[in-house]
């Protein structure tokens, strides 16, 4: 059987069929179409009709609104005009609730706010209260678990920076039995170098290494690693320069345990002639910065007082900048080396939180192309939290005085190890342009920045560091795990730069034998002062 249909829609005409097997056909004008073709198309836009259906509610469960496919996002559009889904929303006296500013009383603690969530859930069906309501007890459980979080971590910092900033026990212990060494042990007096070797003191042929510390156990890490792994240690010297106190446990610690044949020096900041001379830039910094910082920050009682506007981390950066590492000599002299070292063309110098794991020599092979400062990028890498610093990370470009002069995208470079061409840098102004932003931020009660001396160091070298390759530097093992053993056996030098420094109970546990490991545990003034890795 066949079916006509005019092209008017007028008259519809029945012919006889040529068989039972031959399919009923609808003819419009003079276009012939099966009804299996028809039935095929119909299932064919169901099955269409389901599957947009499955990718619209897949992506509505996994919430981001942002990532959708295709099809998903062509699903929620027109999906639930063509199915008649109706879309849920939540009242919008809630939105309104819990938009609402913080108010101070709802700051205070109250007794009646429910505790955990088995006591909202209980209170709300209870009293089933309404969408305001609800609403308003929600906001306040919700305000006090994040007033209890955030005075936790505060307490956290607080704890970490009181566990960092304290001498450890063992350390002190150290310095004295080696001061009293120094006193009487005339092995402990030995003249470091030696005689003969005073002129590989001045010797440019060898590759000389500054390291400036008050840690005589962290500087006998950095002293036997760099050795240790050198190629030719015979061409190595290490200026170690330290404070009057520790001068004699420093020296009594290198004349017991000598390096050779290396070269060892040992010299404390007041035998140095540029210091003794006159006024000193560093020196009177340090003082300005000093009642600057006690009268502006009040002390870490003051930081963690009550306050409900300053982020954790804001408080934490406060804390740190608390530190007596960021008010040590120690940590300022770099900017001195020029002067210092009055005959040398280039140096490496080094942290006392690092460990070197291979020859160290090849740095002497960098061409420097005239740059004054060599040193490692640290706003790329795989590791996005700790190779993401850029200027904006450490410099406050909310004032006029540095968004007016520098790039917040501009990346960022690391202290610890660093190639410092001394040649090319007596050529620049960069300690005096050191001395004049640190003035500035003075001026400023420290609101260009807030702790270190890493951010007037990127002003005073900016456009002066030739950036040299990662493995030379593995920064973050002192204030985060997420670096493996494997990953940081790899890199020629580690830093755990960061509170958890590996000679405290609080470095990780993981990452601490890749430093302990230089440490002689038999020897007798470790295991007289309990000094142990656990």
């Amino acid at each position: 059987m066949q079916l006509h249909v005019s092209p008017s829609l007028r008259h519809v005409t029945v012919f006889p069929g040529k068989g039972v097997r031959e399919f009923i056909k609808v003819r419009i004008g003079s276009r012939w179409i099966s009804y299996r073709m028809l039935f095929y198309s119909l299932l064919f836009f169901t099955f269409l009709l389901r599957f947009i259906f499955v990718f619209s509610t897949v992506d509505t469960i996994d919430g981001d609104p942002s990532k959708c496919s295709t099809i998903g996002c062509l699903g929620k559009r027109i999906g639930p005009r063509i199915l008649g889904r109706m879309e849920s929303n939540v009242p919008e006296v809630i939105y309104q609730i819990l938009d609402e500013a913080i108010s101070e009383e709802e700051v205070e603690p109250k007794s009646d706010i429910p505790q955990t969530l088995q006591d909202f859930m209980a209170d709300i069906k209870q009293t089933t209260p309404d969408a305001k309501a609800f609403a308003l007890k929600l906001r306040q459980m919700v305000l006090l678990l994040e007033q209890r979080t955030r005075k936790a971590k505060i307490q956290e910092y607080l704890y970490r920076h009181v566990a960092s900033s304290s001498i450890p026990k063992h350390l002190h212990c150290l310095a004295l039995k080696l001061a009293n060494e120094h006193s009487n042990n005339a092995a402990a007096r030995l003249q470091l170098p030696s005689a003969d070797l005073v002129p590989t003191l001045v010797d440019n042929s060898y590759f000389h290494f500054v390291l400036a510390s008050d840690n005589v156990l962290a500087v006998s890490v950095v002293a036997k690693s760099l050795i240790k792994n050198a190629l030719h240690p015979r061409k190595f010297v290490l200026h170690i320069i330290t404070d009057r106190k520790t001068y004699a446990p420093m020296q009594a610690w290198f004349s017991l345990h000598p390096l050779a044949p290396a070269v060892i020096e040992v010299k404390a900041l007041h035998q140095f002639d540029w210091l003794s001379k006159g006024k000193v830039p560093v020196l009177e910094a340090m003082e300005k910065d000093q009642r600057v910082r006690s009268k502006f920050r009040g002390g870490s009682s003051a930081i963690v007082a009550k306050n409900y506007t300053e982020k954790p981390q804001v408080i934490a950066a406060k804390l740190q900048a608390l530190s007596p590492k960021y008010n040590s000599l120690m940590n300022h002299i770099r900017i001195h080396l020029p002067e210092l070292f009055p005959s040398l063309n280039k140096v490496v110098f080094l942290d006392d939180d690092i460990v070197i794991q291979t020859d160290l020599s090849a740095l002497w092979d960098i061409d420097m192309n005239g740059k004054v400062n060599g040193a490692v990028e640290t706003c790329r890498g795989e590791d996005s939290f700790v190779m993401s610093k850029r200027f904006k990370s450490y410099l406050n470009f909310s004032h006029p005085l540095i968004a007016n002069n520098f790039d917040p995208n501009e990346c960022a470079w690391a202290y610890g190890m660093n190639i410092f061409y001394l040649e090319a840098w007596r050529k620049t102004n960069i300690t005096l342009t050191y001395y004049h932003w640190l003035e500035q931020n003075l001026k400023s009660d420290l609101s260009l920045w807030q702790l270190g001396t890493l951010p007037p160091g990127l002003i005073a070298f900016h456009g002066q560091v030739h950036v040299i390759d990662p493995f030379w530097h593995m920064l973050g093992l002192g204030y985060q795990d997420n670096t493996t053993l494997s990953d940081a056996e790899t890199a020629g030098v580690i830093h755990f730069n960061g509170r958890a420094k590996p000679w405290l109970d609080i470095a990780f546990p993981q990452l601490r034998p890749l430093w302990a490991k230089y440490i002689g545990f038999s020897d007798k003034f470790i295991k007289g002062c309990h000094i142990r890795v656990y």
